[in-house]
Parts: C-alpha cells; structure tokens; sequence
C-alpha cells in the first residue's frame, strides 16, 4: 500500500502558524511515502514566503516524509514585478522549491504526474497545451496498466460547483478525452480552495474510462472559503486485488488545535 499526503493552496504569507504545527503534528504521527503539494505554495511569490515554504517542506524530511511530487500555482509566479513576471517568473520557485516544474514519481504501485499549467501571461487560469496532452499520453501508455496513474495540476479539470466552472484547466475536455484513452485514473489539484472527490463521467459523459477528480482545500492559509476549514486529503493506494483508493478529508478543528478525520470516499477501477 502506498500512502499520500495531499496539500494544497498552503499560500505561505498567510499561513496561520497553529494550523502549521497541527500538520506537521499529524505527519509526525501518520507519516505517509508521498508528498504531493498542488499549488499556490506561496502568496506573492516573495523570497521569504519561498524561504518559509522551503522550511516547511524540509521539516516533512524530518516526519518521515521524503519523497515529495510538488507543482506551481498562479500565486506562485510574481504579480506585481512584471519585469520579473515576464523575464523570469519561476526564479524564486527553482531556487526555494524545485528545478523541476513538472515532477513525476513512481513506485510499484502508481505512476504521478505533474504538470504547470500556470503561465506569466494569465494571471490565474490554467492551460493544458497540445505538447503536455501528448506528452502525458506517451508517458501514461508506457506506464504498467496496473498501477494507478494520475496527474496532479494545480487549477480543476472539472467542478462541483456551477460558480467554479470559470476556473476549469482550459484544454480540459480534449486533455481528459485522450489520457482517458492512454489509461488515466485520477486527476488532484487545488486552486479553488474547496475539496471534492467526483468521478469525471458525469461531467464528460464521453471518457472512454472513468477519471475521478481529487481536490484539496487550503490546506494553512487563512484565505478560507466561506464556513469551510482549513483541510487536506490523504489517499491509501492498493494495487493487490485491481486498483482501489481510498481518500480521506481531515479537517481543522480549532478547538482541539488539530486536524480530525472528515469524510472518505472508496474508489476502485476494473482490472486492467
């Protein structure tokens, strides 16, 4: 079994230090083999909120959790210092984070692939390019059908809410139609700072296999939505007996400064 600690929106800048320690708390206690932080890690891009998540980060190194799949947000690129927006937006980014704008990790149970679907041109919305549908679909086709594959991008390739369909990747549909072909499963992200878990076919009726979408909160930042709390996903992956996933939401709750398990959702895909 292969175990997933799913992060999002941390918007470092604006995180709210109790909610930070009651994290790093539950890694402590729960750990988990992969860290996967969805986006908006920082609030505008600055150094020292960099810095900060850089520090957060390796202080996962010190709960056990190593391996980390991480991808950037549109608060991730500089707004404001357009001479940087436009010359290099992902300085800070490489330098505090990651080389790597598109990670992937693999074991012997699941196939992750990150995108940046974020631009210097847009100011928040995602993008899904010709090059990175066929790219994911090469990868995805030379991938053991057995394992589970998924692509995490920070902006949603579907909604729950009608309000949220503005925020949808743009490329989604063409994107989701040939990974369903090339073997994806699942889909996470962010951006919107509201957690679901749906299956994709009621949006796009037409996926050759079912996708389901796996969405995180935010995860530290005090930028919450509505009445929703502070939360994060963690995914239990088993491949012994065909796919099966479970997701679990752990929620914030202020009173015992902890997170608490929410809700959880069991997923599972045909053999093959």
């Amino acid at each position: 079994m292969t175990s997933i600690l799913h992060i999002s929106d941390t918007h470092f800048g604006t995180e709210q230090q109790p909610v930070v320690e009651a994290l790093e708390a539950h890694a402590r206690e729960h750990g988990a083999d992969l860290l996967v932080l969805s986006g908006d890690i920082t609030q505008r891009a600055r150094r020292n909120q960099f810095a900060a998540a850089q520090a957060f980060i390796h202080r996962m190194d010190d709960c056990g959790i190593r391996q980390k799949l991480i991808v950037p947000g549109n608060h991730d690129i500089p707004l404001h210092n357009l001479l940087t927006r436009f010359l290099c937006p992902y300085k800070n980014y490489r330098q505090f984070i990651d080389e790597q704008l598109e990670p992937v990790f693999e074991n012997d149970e699941l196939l992750a692939i990150g995108l940046n679907t974020t631009h210097p041109k847009r100011r928040k919305d995602g993008k899904v390019t010709e090059e990175q549908i066929h790219s994911v679909c090469e990868r995805l086709s030379r991938c053991d059908p057995a394992k589970l594959r998924i692509v995490v991008a920070h902006q949603p390739f579907g909604s729950m809410a009608p309000s949220d369909l503005r925020n949808l990747q743009h490329g989604a549909r063409e994107a989701l139609l040939r990974w369903a072909e090339s073997g994806l499963d699942l889909v996470m992200g962010g951006h919107i700072h509201l957690p679901y878990v749906l299956p994709l076919s009621g949006q796009y009726p037409d996926l050759a296999r079912e996708i389901w979408i796996v969405q995180a909160g935010t995860t530290l930042s005090s930028r919450l939505r509505g009445r929703l709390p502070n939360s994060f996903n963690r995914l239990y992956i088993s491949t012994r007996d065909g796919k099966q996933v479970r997701v679990e939401r752990w929620d914030y709750q202020a009173q015992t400064r902890r997170f608490v398990l929410g809700v959880h959702f069991d997923l599972q895909w045909p053999s093959g």
